[in-house]
């Protein structure tokens, strides 16, 4: 997620993300998340799709055991924590000067047995991307989707860390038309379903495979 501060917001609505911590229970665990609205902006609140994300992933939906995922914006860490406590290997990125934060979160919520398939490193979408290797099974994203500016380079990653396998999953809300401007960038590159709805916090996710067959990517 972007790091952009917020003065604060009088709005009762956006009280739970001034809040300097989020509780939550997935995978019979108990997680509490601390946030840092002030100092981090929007990377550093829980925002709903994430939420969301994570009550998908714990559906079954998806396998997550033994797989290898990476998360994309991962902000307080929740996805790809629950992730990792569904078995599955992470790597959970943000930006550099987020990663303090989220390893404090992730260390905090992850039980010793699950710590070593997990791994926290920095990524700026469109830079450095031969660092990761690919090969992954699943990549996760979740309200990654709001910043036009940053459309072509996480096309870039996602096609980067993407083979014909590959499974994306990308958690959003719906508020601008840059966002379904975003899909249909997508939509030339993968193949895009919505494949859940969360109608009480309107949160769509969206399940992505990328097209076979193009040798132009």
């Amino acid at each position: 997620m972007a790091l952009v501060p917020y003065e604060d917001n009088p709005l009762p609505a956006l009280s739970k993300l001034h809040s300097s911590s989020a509780e939550f229970r997935f995978v019979n665990q108990e997680l509490r998340l601390a946030q840092d609205w002030k100092k981090l902006g929007v990377a550093a609140v829980v925002w709903d799709a994430a939420v969301v994300m994570c009550m998908y992933l714990e559906l079954g939906a998806v396998e997550l055991k033994g797989k290898k995922a990476i998360e994309l914006g991962a902000g307080t860490g929740l996805v790809g924590i629950v992730a990792a406590l569904l078995g599955a290997h992470v790597t959970i990125t943000d930006r550099e000067p987020a990663l303090e934060f989220l390893s404090a979160n992730v260390n905090a919520n992850l039980p010793p047995r699950s710590r070593d398939s997990v791994v926290v490193s920095d990524l700026t979408w469109g830079q450095g991307l031969e660092r990761f290797p690919g090969g992954f099974d699943l990549v996760l994203g979740a309200d990654i989707i709001y910043l036009e500016e940053t459309f072509p380079a996480l096309l870039q990653t996602l096609e980067h860390l993407c083979s014909d396998t590959t499974v994306v999953l990308l958690a959003c809300k719906i508020r601008y038309e840059r966002d379904t401007n975003f899909l249909s960038m997508l939509r030339h590159r993968f193949a895009v379903e919505e494949v859940h709805y969360d109608k009480d916090k309107d949160i769509h996710v969206y399940k992505a495979c990328r097209l076979r067959g193009r040798t132009d990517l």
